[in-house]
């Protein structure tokens, strides 16, 4: 079967360009690359290129959703590379239009000027402005401001990148990892979008290192779409408008890409970046870290109530627990996390009570009180971001479910609580930038630290951002921290999944970040254990839904602070282990 295209691929290694001749093309494998033409075609000095050039069509490994016929992505070449630019509105997509686009160039500069855009694929013509203006910086990096403007709300604006190099992937300075021939695409700050900070770095075959950097001032969706070709890369970076400020007009963050020799090149002037952008204090010096955090060496999760009303731990277990816990090691080494204190997990949401299953409010006073005088802290765990529609109290606060940027609701559906094997869609996801959520949650953290004299608040799935139709969730998230601090002074927030701005306001996090450079996440912050580490024995993750995993033992030489979870049999069945665990813990030497 023959194939009638009017252009076939590109391939592209750097500094070397095949462009496509207009001519059928005979049926090829699927996945193989079409032949290298001689020649290029060109028009006001942009290279004629569409969405299909140089990358395998169809795709040879995992494909993504796109367009099923050639975009034009005219391109001009800079530093070794091709740049091209779409936008996209809440109602179509466009490209420059090569007839309606001028180049100035010096040595280390390229200003694109776009006074008109193409739609359908380049069948329809429309107004428009865009402009760019790429940097080439000494150590032959390039950095790239682009902005557009429509007479229509726009959406967001991507920027289309060939000839980067192939290889592994660290996303947000995590583990390396090959994506083969894989289609893929990565978001910050979103919460599947496996960035919490917008850096992506290849490993190339020669152990040489590429970075793809924002260099953003605002949290706002910064999204990498990898596609591979036979010699290289093609990569979509995609700057998006906040969701509640819809303009007809949108300019980007800086995107900085380029070569370094090592990992630590790449990632330092991120990292660098990051911390002035976000005012990120010392971990050293933050005057929100009490003496008693800095001297923790351990903490035990003492689950309580799982979403089904299993009880693993009432308070009285609890106490006893710690009673015991405090003849192996000085309690004010010790903080108690205790996730499902509340009742069933999540379904009780927000009501933030004591269970009168598992004691009710005389036997969480108890646990708590007993627990001060033996020399422990507390940290009490709170969602937020979810509430449970069916509960009375979720009327005061319904305008604050959240949609995502194009109007679709967003609900929490991902958890599979009763094991029918499917997402239970029971919560919509809550947007504490909205202020009738933020300030009951707020409301309910305060009555419970007053309440019980907790000495931290757990926020679960802080490192949940969306770009909404409604309000900045960062900003949200900020000023609730802020409000909580100046009822509640000295009480410690922990965030569970953070991404990177929130380490300006939030000093401990459920998990550390940045594997592949520390730095950027201890300088500023500590960390503990998941609460769904798996406990000692069997390997329960307690109230959480990941049911049992492989238990662990604590290491000497971990960085991380020991974390201990106790299910239903931990403290019964598997003391020795726990006994093993703490020891390890106490012989652990604290990070300074």
């Amino acid at each position: 079967m023959l194939n009638h295209l009017k252009s076939g691929c590109w391939a592209l290694a750097l500094g070397v360009l095949w462009l496509p001749a207009a001519q059928a093309q005979t049926a090829r494998p699927p996945g193989a690359p079409m032949a290298r033409p001689a020649q290029p075609q060109t028009q006001n000095g942009l290279l004629l290129l569409n969405s299909t050039d140089g990358v395998y069509t169809p795709a040879k490994g995992g494909g993504a959703m796109k367009f099923s016929f050639n975009w034009p992505e005219p391109a001009a070449e800079f530093a070794g590379l091709q740049f091209s630019f779409r936008v996209q509105t809440f109602e179509n997509a466009y490209a420059i239009d090569p007839a309606r686009t001028k180049l100035e160039r010096t040595a280390d500069h390229l200003r694109y000027h776009c006074q008109g855009f193409t739609w359908a694929g380049g069948q329809e013509k429309i107004a428009g402005e865009l402009t760019a203006d790429l940097q080439r910086n000494a150590d032959g990096s390039v950095e790239w401001r682009v902005s557009a403007r429509m007479d229509r709300p726009v959406k967001s604006i991507s920027t289309v990148v060939r000839g980067i190099p192939r290889g592994q992937l660290s996303l947000a300075a995590e583990n390396f990892f090959d994506p083969h021939d894989d289609e893929q695409t990565f978001e910050y700050p979103q919460l599947f979008g496996q960035l919490a900070t917008p850096l992506v770095v290849i490993k190339q075959a020669d152990g040489r290192f590429f970075g793809l950097s924002a260099r953003q001032t605002e949290v706002r969706p910064a999204r990498y779409f990898f596609q591979p070709g036979p010699d290289g890369y093609r990569v979509e970076l995609i700057s998006e408008q906040a969701g509640w400020d819809r303009r007809a007009q949108i300019q980007s963050c800086l995107w900085h890409i380029g070569a370094a020799p090592t990992y630590e090149a790449v990632a330092k002037p991120h990292f660098e970046h990051v911390a002035q952008a976000y005012r990120l204090p010392a971990y050293a010096s933050r005057p929100d870290v009490p003496a008693w955090l800095r001297q923790t060496k351990l903490v035990v999760a003492l689950h309580g109530a799982h979403w089904t009303g299993y009880i693993f731990n009432n308070y009285a277990k609890q106490l006893t627990i710690l009673r015991w816990v405090a003849t192996q090691i000085d309690p004010k080494n010790v903080l108690v996390f205790l996730p499902g204190w509340d009742g069933r997990y999540y379904w009780n949401y927000p009501l933030y009570q004591a269970d009168p299953r598992m004691g009710g409010d005389k036997g969480f006073k108890q646990l708590i009180d007993e627990g001060h005088k033996l020399g422990f802290h507390f940290s009490a765990m709170f969602g937020t971001n979810a509430a449970n529609r069916d509960w009375p109290v979720y009327k005061q606060f319904a305008d604050a479910a959240t949609q995502h940027i194009d109007g679709d609701n967003w609900d929490l559906n991902w958890v599979d609580w009763d094991n029918d094997r499917h997402g239970d869609g029971l919560m919509p996801v809550m947007n504490v930038g909205v202020a009738s959520w933020r300030n009951f949650l707020r409301d309910r953290i305060a009555e419970t630290i007053s309440t019980y004299h907790v000495d931290s608040y757990f926020l679960d799935i802080a490192g949940l951002w969306e770009n909404n139709p409604k309000a900045d969730m960062y900003e949200g998230m900020r000023t609730l921290v802020a409000d909580l601090a100046q009822r509640q002074p000295g009480v410690v927030p922990i965030a569970e999944m953070h991404y990177d701005a929130l380490l300006g306001f939030i000093p401990m996090s459920q998990v550390p970040r940045y594997a592949q450079y520390p730095a950027g996440y201890y300088t500023y912050a500590d960390a503990y254990s998941h609460l769904s580490r798996a406990a000692p024995g069997r390997g329960s993750t307690g109230v959480h839904e990941a049911g049992f995993g492989t238990y662990r033992p604590v290491t000497a030489d971990q960085r991380p602070i020991p974390t201990i979870t106790f299910a239903d049999d931990t403290f019964d069945r598997y003391r020795a282990e726990v006994t093993r665990d703490i020891q390890t813990a106490k012989a652990r030497k604290t990070p300074q």
